[in-house]
């Protein structure tokens, strides 16, 4: 009879399962698991639980909010803070909340982010595969671009809409966000375009392709992730934008998130919470959706090479 101490099988500590393809040990819970996920759920609930305050906050009364437990879930749900926050509230001169600044938020944001976009795909195509003289040059003041305080050319871009007739309006708006996200942009794309395989390249050159034809039939279908990227990060940036809002428009011109500072920074009258969470949590809405909706296009896109070379 063979000794069992000796049967690896049953030794101390070593458990196996049956399986559709044979035995197979089976993994304990480490103390390494245990410290990884452990670690994620205190950093979840650490950004989560502002949300979570917000949230309830803006479904509760100003009398509920009065008795100071920010933490309780509301007694009697009401969509009044948030009605009042999007048609009622006062930014200002006008009162009709935060749906004014949220159509002028649209109007910046979707030219902006198309023209950003298709410039700096060219721009990184061209730069990648189509070498020409000075190229590298112009490819480090991008970079430096990319990386000068925005302060600084506040009052330069002042005067040049100011000239050209565009100060305080959304056309001025929209060229000012267009250029400040092309460096950042033709990086990402220039990148991801040297990471294709330069076979493809030369054998549609070969085949008699042009500039044009190898970027729309070529570059674009296998582009999908990094333009996802691009979006995420104008989309963001734009929409979240406060400094260019307020310095290069006019208030009937005033983006959300300006509006937004003017309802949560008001003197007048009582400060009522529930409405400023609520207008917080309408403003930050459309970035969250994009968000969650691109999400695993933008990880892809990171990983395929935005961040590469």
């Amino acid at each position: 009879m063979a000794d069992l101490s000796t049967n690896p099988a049953h030794r101390a500590g070593d458990r196996t399962e049956a399986g559709p393809r044979g035995r197979r040990p089976k993994r304990a819970f480490s103390g390494r698991n245990i410290m990884i996920y452990g670690t994620l759920i205190v950093v979840a609930l650490y950004y989560l639980l502002p949300l979570y305050v917000m949230v309830v906050t803006s479904l509760k009364g100003m009398p509920e909010i009065r008795l100071g437990n920010i933490f309780s879930p509301p007694m009697e749900i009401t969509f009044a803070p948030w009605k009042k926050a999007w048609a009622e509230a006062c930014t200002g001169l006008n009162c009709d909340g935060l749906s004014r600044g949220f159509g002028n938020s649209i109007k910046i944001m979707v030219p902006s982010v198309i023209l950003s976009i298709v410039i700096a795909s060219l721009n990184g195509y061209a730069l990648a595969n189509w070498k020409f003289k000075g190229a590298d040059i112009f490819f480090t003041i991008l970079i430096i671009g990319a990386f000068i305080p925005y302060q600084v050319m506040l009052y330069p871009i002042v005067i040049l809409l100011r000239e050209a007739g565009l100060y305080g309006s959304l056309t001025g708006l929209i060229i000012v966000h267009t250029i400040f996200g092309m460096p950042i942009l033709t990086l990402l794309f220039r990148n991801y375009f040297t990471s294709v395989p330069e076979e493809l390249f030369k054998a549609a050159r070969v085949d008699g392709a042009g500039f044009w034809g190898i970027y729309f039939r070529i570059m674009l279908p296998m582009s999908l992730p990094i333009f996802v990227v691009a979006m995420i990060l104008q989309v963001t940036g734009i929409w979240n934008d406060f400094l260019f809002g307020v310095v290069y428009t006019r208030p009937e011109n005033y983006p959300m998130t300006v509006q937004l500072n003017n309802i949560v920074n008001s003197v007048q009258g009582v400060k009522e919470y529930n409405v400023n969470m609520a207008a917080t949590l309408l403003t930050g809405l459309v970035p969250l959706i994009i968000y969650f909706i691109s999400g695993k296009l933008f990880v892809r896109g990171i990983a395929a090479g935005a961040v590469k070379g």
